[in-house]
């Protein structure tokens, strides 16, 4: 198999590339490249500050490149829907990534809305996104909606049974129950809009330091983690691989779960991985599809 590198990347230039979560770790990496072979780029995240410095990084790697910036905190419905409508009244989005999230919150939290605040924010404030931004999607003629899992969703933990996590909460598990969701909606949204133009796919990064991290669970794993962010993970350059392949090589079907491809699927050229058990059931798609429009409040008519 031939190893595939963002050199590969074709022409962007006249494409759109809105990215959640673009102003820090695989988002800003894949922002960079992005702008680098031509396209335009909007970097959405929920901090002024970190969204300008981001823009100034890209622009300092690419001269002339086209960016923008797009306020949203996905733990806030009121911030999606805001965002959301600014996109989709006049803008054309040809690569939305599904990028930010959060990772091992010690305790239970809710977000503003009151949803658990993993899964709020890893999954459901990206469907209330996605959900009121599709005009802006739907205007491309070659629209790709990227999500970004993790290796998490995998995990037996898991399980979408107990979504919010209210019968019991564990940091992990609630990652990995927000992981898999990614996926399950990722194939959901690519089998509802099988009929068009829309390809939407689902990436795992392998394993990097990227900020995630950030959330120990006490002062030994504030200790550990930079030692094997040392040791075993890779580099958010690295990470944004699956997500740049996914957006850009040709041919790739609608549906696909896409990560690295080396040793243990932690690091190397990104090919199409093996789904986690189950998350292809289109029962398992239509129960997190409704709960997610009861949960945020937001009908995703496509």
């Amino acid at each position: 198999m031939k190893h595939w590198t963002p050199n590969d990347i074709p022409d962007q230039t006249g494409r759109t590339a809105l990215i959640i979560g673009g102003n820090s770790g695989i988002g800003l990496e894949t922002a960079r490249e992005l702008a680098r072979h031509g396209a335009r780029v909007i970097l959405a995240g929920r901090s002024r500050p970190k969204l300008d410095q981001a823009a100034d990084a890209v622009r300092a790697a690419t001269p002339g490149a086209r960016t923008d910036t797009l306020l949203l905190d996905l733990s806030d419905l009121s911030s999606v829907r805001d965002a959301a409508l600014r996109i989709a009244e006049t803008e054309t989005v040809d690569l939305l990534f599904n990028n930010a999230g959060v990772m091992n919150l010690p305790e239970r939290r809710t977000t503003h809305d009151g949803l658990e605040m993993t899964v709020g924010t890893n999954h459901l404030g990206h469907f209330a996104f996605d959900a009121q931004v599709w005009p802006a999607v739907r205007r491309s003629s070659a629209p790709r909606v990227i999500t970004v899992s993790a290796i998490a969703a995998r995990w037996p933990t898991g399980r979408l049974d107990d979504l919010m996590s209210e019968r019991s909460y564990r940091p992990m598990g609630a990652y990995a129950k927000s992981k898999r969701a990614n996926v399950v909606y990722t194939l959901e949204l690519a089998r509802r809009t099988a009929s068009g133009p829309v390809e939407a796919l689902v990436v795992h990064p392998g394993s990097a330091m990227t900020g995630l991290q950030q959330h120990g669970n006490g002062p030994l794993s504030r200790v550990l983690t930079p030692i094997a962010a040392r040791l075993l993970m890779g580099s958010a350059e690295g990470a944004a691989w699956p997500s740049l392949y996914a957006a850009t090589s040709p041919h790739i079907p609608s549906g696909r779960f896409v990560g690295p491809a080396g040793r243990d699927q932690t690091s190397g050229t990104p090919r199409p991985a093996k789904l986690p058990t189950g998350a292809d059931d289109p029962e398992e798609g239509r129960r997190l599809w409704a709960a997610s429009e009861q949960l945020t409040g937001v009908p995703f008519d496509l």
